[in-house]
């Protein structure tokens, strides 16, 4: 069991892979939209990283299958279903019960300044907003409880969610996986060694594009949503 001594293990991916493995893992990446709570949690490199571990993650649940590749397969499939029931739920969510988040206070974990970017985030990119919102930390919490405000036509939804939940695990964790080993076996590195580094890569390269944008991009006027009516207020 790994010990909780410092408020960075929980910014630090391997520190939930030796917490709670496989399990934890899941709830993670169900949470983050599931519960939309998880946003401030590592989602990215949690993945890459998992995909690093991933022989010794099935192994120690399930027992090891022999094949590196179906291993692995089976950690990026069952992370997909979460993100995919994660998702669904947060799009539920936000069919029946969304749009008061707008009339919602912030606190610590809820800023409704999140939900006012992912909206517009949705609005800017239609149905690809959700395969999209993926790969964008923050607003993949927030996107599938928009895509339910605005009554975005299920079946759509379950498609392009599955799609983006898909190409989200299986790139992360495949690349995590053989990374490592071509890392190992070309180049002598081993990147278990090497995690801080890689989850500060990760980090810049999924954050950066959102910081330069509300840094530089141009000012968006919120008000706009605090009186905006929406199909079940009508």
């Amino acid at each position: 069991m790994e010990d909780f001594n410092n408020w960075k293990d929980l910014l630090n991916p391997e520190f939930y892979i030796k917490l709670g493995g496989f399990w934890l893992i899941l709830f993670i990446i169900f949470a983050e939209t599931g519960l939309f709570v998880g946003f401030f949690l590592p989602g990215d490199s949690l993945l890459f990283v998992s995909g690093i571990y991933s022989i010794d993650i099935i192994r120690e649940t399930f027992g090891s299958t022999g094949s590196d590749f179906l291993d692995t397969f089976i950690l990026a499939s069952s992370v997909a279903f979460a993100a995919i029931v994660g998702n669904e739920v947060g799009y539920y969510f936000g069919r029946k019960a969304g749009s008061t988040l707008y009339k919602k206070q912030d606190t610590w974990l809820f800023k409704k300044k999140y939900l006012y970017q992912a909206h517009d985030f949705f609005e800017k990119n239609g149905a690809l907003a959700i395969i999209m919102a993926r790969f964008l930390p923050v607003v993949r919490t927030f996107t599938p409880i928009v895509a339910g405000i605005v009554k975005m036509d299920k079946k759509a939804f379950l498609r392009d969610n599955i799609i983006g939940a898909v190409l989200w695990s299986f790139l992360l964790i495949f690349a995590g996986h053989y990374l490592d080993k071509l890392f190992i076996d070309q180049f002598g590195i081993d990147l278990k060694k090497k995690l801080e580094l890689i989850i500060i890569v990760i980090v810049l390269i999924t954050t950066v594009p959102v910081i330069l944008k509300f840094l530089f991009g141009k000012k968006e006027d919120f008000s706009k949503y605090e009186n905006h009516k929406f199909d079940d207020e009508e």
